[in-house]
This record gives C-alpha cells, structure tokens and sequence, in this order.
C-alpha cells in the first residue's frame, strides 16, 4: 500500500476514535480500522473504561458483519499503538497477533514511558509488519490530556473566556450572566462533558454559587446526553471557605477542594468530609497562595487528563503566570461592556517585553458569536521568580 493509502484509513481510524470524546476518560480515545485488498472489513472504537478496546470492536464488526474470514492477512490501521498490559481488558497485541493480521499500522507509539514500543515489539516477534507513525500529529491531538498526564504528570489545561468586543468578561458589579448566546453556551457544555474535572476558584463560588455540571441537550448532535458523565469538580480555596451548601458541592463525592492546611479550621473541614467531599493539601507557593502546580500533579495522580479551568481573571491569569495552560478557549460576543468592566485575565505586566505571546489555532463563528482557541507560547523567562514553571 502507497503512504496515501495509509493516510486515508488512517482518517478513517481517527474520525472514529473521535466518537469517544465524550466517553472514555481516564483511557485515551483510540479508533481502528481492518482492511483487506482495500476494503474495510471492521472498524470499532473504545467507547468506555472497562469496555472493548478499539481493535477489539473492529474484530466484533468484522464477525457482526460475516467478514471475520477476511481478518487473516488484513491489516489493522489503528490510532494509538496496541496495548501490551494486561489490564481489565486483555492486551491488544496479543488479540491482534491472534487474529492474524498481516500487517499493523499505528499512528502514534504509546506516550508512556515505561511501555512505549513494547506493544509494537511484541507484533513485530510474531512475524507482523509495523508501519508507522502514521499521521502523527493528528493523532496525537485526539489525546491531549493523556499525553500530557502520561509524560509530564500533569493534565492539559484548557481555559474557557467568554468576552465581549471590547475584551471584557463582566461589567464593574461582577456581573457576567449571558455574556454569549445560547449556542456558544451549548459549546460550552460539550467543553465540559470532554473534561475530566472543572476547576474554578472560590471567588467565583462565592459570587456566583454555580454548579458546574455538565447540561447537554437532549437533541445534541455531536453528543449522545444520556451516556456523558459528569466530570469532576475542583474549587481552589486557600483558606477552605467554602459553603457547606454550595451547589458545586452536589453530588458530594464529585467534589475536590484544595486548601492550604495551616488556613483550615477543624470543625469546618469535618463538615465537608461527612458531607463526602474531598479536601486535598497542597502547599504555599512562593507567591504566598496556593500553589497550583502540586495541586495539578494531584489531579494527574488521580488520572485526570483534561481539565477545563472556567474561573475569574485572577485564578486565570495565575494559571496562566504559572505556566499551566495549555490551550485558551475565547468566545467573544457582538456586545461592547465599556472600559470600566473587568479583564480577562489580571496579569501584573508593566512593559510590552512581558507580554504573553499567544498563536491563534483556529476561529469559527458559533451562532452570533466567533470562538478562538490559542496555545500559549511559553518561555521559563517570561515568567517571575515567585511563580513555579
């Protein structure tokens, strides 16, 4: 086969792994392909944890289809590479070799360390050809979040702004409701449902009492409602002041809290704890407040990929100062606030050499609204000693 054929069932694989966004946190989302004299035999995707990995379901398509017959000397396109540990599913290796493709073709090699490439070696003992990588980097945006988690032990952080025209997130009184339409709302939502956390600050808690659930619409397209989870939810509170009642509280055992633990009072913390909700430590960072790296390296820890920060301009723009986000999601509406309504992010900048360089990934204009995703352009230097990198 050409490397053009390769690349377009490649494609294929990664528009069905994409079905799993929703779904498969803590696992990556991973989709496969069988092909035989170029035509496709099976195709599957990893729906959930605990549930058939992706080159699993393609086998089940093939027999589903009558086509198992054609499995033997196919060969499996598959985004992510074959996974050699047995876990609460058998290795995907040893399926494939089973089965008897000819050949394998990956799109990325696993981003762990410590078990990347063995899958591959394992395919290859069997006398198995290995192509790849195989549209590499397309692939690799499928899973942010795990391979960030798996090779820097922290999750991917996408920060969500709603602004005006004129850059503003609310107006002088903190008032911030409705700034987008509804559709831009509803994008937000599908934000949420592909996260595995929520993470905001206690200053949003306290001015806003939100929920932060995810609330996808019966008649979404994109999403099957019934089967989105709700991810966790994350509140940075230093002095642990958070209301009992607080609705981001609800359900109790999807809420962490982080505190600094000189701050806690006692009676206060075995409130929450009965209540079922986790406080989680972390310790003061040079900057005096809490520090939000130990707090990230926590969530990893506890296998969350991606978090979506929706939180004030100050937990913002301290992400952002310490060198935490990785992806700013902005939905700037067809509203002016006027100059004394408040920034999108508080960044102590002084001269334009400070300035924090951001590169525009892509623009689409989501009902009366335009959304804007940027990556921000880190270097160390850019940042002050007082915060960690």
């Amino acid at each position: 086969m050409t490397q053009h054929n390769h690349e377009y069932w490649m494609a294929k694989a990664i528009q069905l792994a994409q079905k799993g966004r929703y779904t498969t946190h803590p696992n990556p989302r991973v989709g496969c392909v069988l092909v035989k004299d170029g035509q496709l035999v099976g195709q599957g995707f990893h729906a959930k944890t605990g549930e058939g990995h992706a080159e699993v379901n393609a086998l089940a398509d093939a027999e589903q289809k009558s086509m198992t017959q054609h499995v033997k000397g196919a060969t499996a396109y598959v985004t992510l590479e074959p996974c050699s540990h047995q876990g609460k599913t058998p290795p995907c290796a040893d399926t494939l070799v089973k089965a008897g493709v000819a050949r394998v073709v990956f799109g990325m090699q696993d981003p762990n360390p410590e078990v990347a490439g063995r899958g591959l070696d394992k395919i290859k003992k069997a006398g198995i050809e290995v192509i790849g990588p195989i549209l590499e980097a397309e692939c690799e945006g499928l899973n942010p979040g795990f391979i960030k988690r798996m090779r820097e032990g922290l999750p991917f952080v996408r920060v969500k702004l709603a602004m005006s025209l004129d850059g503003r997130t609310a107006i002088e009184s903190g008032e911030s409701q409705w700034i987008t339409g509804p559709e831009a709302r509803q994008d937000v939502q599908r934000l949420r449902a592909q996260s595995d956390a929520i993470v905001t600050g206690i200053g949003s808690v306290l001015a806003d009492n939100p929920s932060m659930t995810v609330r996808i619409d019966n008649d979404d397209q994109e999403t099957d409602a019934k089967n989105v989870r709700q991810p966790l939810r994350v509140v940075m509170d230093t002095a642990l002041s958070i209301l009992p009642e607080a609705k981001i509280l609800y359900p109790s055992k999807q809420a962490w809290v982080f505190s600094v633990a000189e701050e806690v009072e006692s009676e206060h913390l075995d409130v929450l704890s009965k209540k079922g909700v986790t406080v989680r430590f972390s310790p003061r960072g040079d900057d005096g407040r809490l520090d939000l790296l130990d707090a990230m390296g926590q969530l990893a820890d506890a296998g969350i990929n991606e978090v979506l920060l929706e939180t004030g301009a100050e937990l913002a723009g301290g992400f952002l100062q310490a060198g935490l986000v990785d992806e700013i999601v902005v939905y700037m509406a067809s509203k002016l606030l006027g100059s004394s309504a408040r920034p999108l992010f508080q960044l102590p900048l002084e001269t334009m050499s400070e300035a924090v360089e951001l590169e525009l990934k892509s623009v689409r204009q989501v009902g009366q609204d335009i959304r804007l995703v940027y990556l921000p352009t880190y270097l160390e230097d850019d940042f002050d000693e007082g915060f960690e990198v």
